[in-house]
This record gives C-alpha cells, structure tokens and sequence, in this order.
C-alpha cells in the first residue's frame, strides 16, 4: 500500500477510491460508499487493507456531513460533490470502523508496524466518535 500521511485519504488506495466516486454519477456515490462499508461490515475473515482503506475513505466522507465531522479538502478526495447521504450509513460506517481495527485486519497490523500506528488510531477513532455521536441508535 502507498502510503505518505496518516490521513484518511493519504494511500493509493483511498485516493484512487476518489476517482470512482468521481467517475460515478452522483446518484450513484451513496451506494458506492454502501457497498464498501457493507463489504467490510460484514466479514469475520481476515481484512484486506485495500478494503479497509476504502471503509476509512467511505468513513470520511459520510462523517464530513455530520455536526462536528471535518470536511474532506485533501486533494486526494474526491473532486465532485458527494450528495447529501442517508443517516443510516453512519452507523454501518461506524460498524466499519469497528471491524477495521479488529483482528485479523492488514491495515492494522501494517500501521501498528509504524511509528505512526497511535497517531491512525486516534484519527480513526475521533471519525468514529463524529459518526457514533450522528447516529441515531449509536448515540
């Protein structure tokens, strides 16, 4: 994985997961985001960090349209807007998160190999704290 920060879309993964989203139509962006956070949601196997990547990336992208969530401005997120989504992806998003940072999970175990593994943890877990706070049966 290509990797140069700890941001969200900081990999070549999320960044090329942008392109999709931009290359969709917009009516289609809420279901993409879907798609990826189901994948993720619901595997008890071990977790490709390509997958999580996107999840985070997805993660991103929903927490930025709740009270308090940050606005996506890398630019290695998307250039087109993503329309106003379903509040019910920031529990699924949420469930996400969980599953990406639970074992047996690549991406976990590839920043807990880096300096910079508690400095990811605590940019994800500040993401999941906007989206668990939105959410409606998360509180």
């Amino acid at each position: 994985m290509g990797t140069w920060d700890i941001g969200h879309f900081d990999n070549d993964t999320a960044a090329d997961f942008s392109g999709t989203l931009d290359d969709a139509a917009e009516s289609e962006r809420p279901g993409i985001l879907r798609e990826v956070l189901l994948r993720v949601a619901g595997t008890d196997d071990y977790l490709d960090s390509d997958e999580a990547a996107e999840a985070v990336a997805a993660a991103a992208l929903i927490a930025a349209q709740c009270p308090g969530g940050e606005a996506v401005t890398t630019p290695y997120g998307p250039d087109e807007p993503v329309p106003p989504l379903p509040a019910d992806l920031r529990k699924l998003a949420v469930e996400a998160l969980d599953r990406t940072l639970s074992e047996p999970s690549e991406l976990v175990e590839l920043w807990d190999e880096t300096d910079a593994g508690p400095a990811w943890r605590a940019g994800i877990a500040g993401l999941r704290q906007v989206l668990a706070a939105a959410s409606p049966s998360q509180g």
